[in-house]
């Protein structure tokens, strides 16, 4: 296919004829491209997020664009030519000057919409950091111990010296008892249990 990504075509044919834009993508015979063919999704609403309608470009068939010439700003065929290096190079038919391929600026996705009661709750200091204000830096919080030594059992949590307080679930200040089983109610090594004998 001769028409590459980041060419500046024209729609001559369909319900977007007329309309020019850049080529986004190629697909084989077929391309995207930007502000033509537009679809739009509906996106139902999750815990992550509000519902949204989502517009995009749909592809349509290359047969349905002419590339522009920079040069006579008119739509033209492509032709080929050798340049002096013995490379081929793509040429406008209507002036003959060479076709350079454009750049495609990468398109940001749809900005998803705030949550319900979160529009306007911006913190202050995040304003005047955008605004060129003081800057703002993040702290990053207390480290968080392991869940078993915040729930202060075992043999590490009496080596610490934690104490537990069994109204809040913490043992007194002062006071560190032992939660081993007691020795009258451990099972012996030797269990017999008298049957078969």
């Amino acid at each position: 296919m001769r028409i590459h990504t980041g060419d500046f075509v024209l729609v001559i044919s369909g319900k977007d004829k007329g309309k020019t834009g850049t080529v986004l993508r190629v697909l084989g015979n077929r391309l995207v491209v930007s502000d033509v063919n537009m679809r739009t999704r509906h996106v139902r609403k999750t815990t992550q997020g509000p519902g949204q309608r989502l517009k995009y470009e749909a592809s349509i068939a290359a047969c349905n664009v002419m590339i522009m010439d920079a040069k006579t700003k008119k739509p033209t065929r492509i032709g080929m030519r050798m340049d002096e290096k013995g490379h081929k190079m793509r040429i406008a038919k209507v002036s003959g000057e060479p076709l350079v391929k454009g750049k495609v600026t990468s398109k940001k996705g749809p900005k998803a919409a705030p949550l319900k009661g979160q529009e306007g709750k911006e913190s202050r200091e995040g304003k005047e950091g955008k605004e060129g204000g003081a800057a703002v830096q993040k702290v990053a919080g207390p480290q968080k111990k392991p869940f078993w030594k915040r729930l202060s059992f075992g043999a590490e949590a009496v080596q610490e010296g934690e104490p537990f307080d069994f109204a809040q679930g913490k043992e007194p200040k002062g006071q560190v008892t032992d939660h081993s089983v007691p020795a009258e109610t451990r099972i012996p090594e030797s269990f017999s249990h008298g049957r078969g004998s």
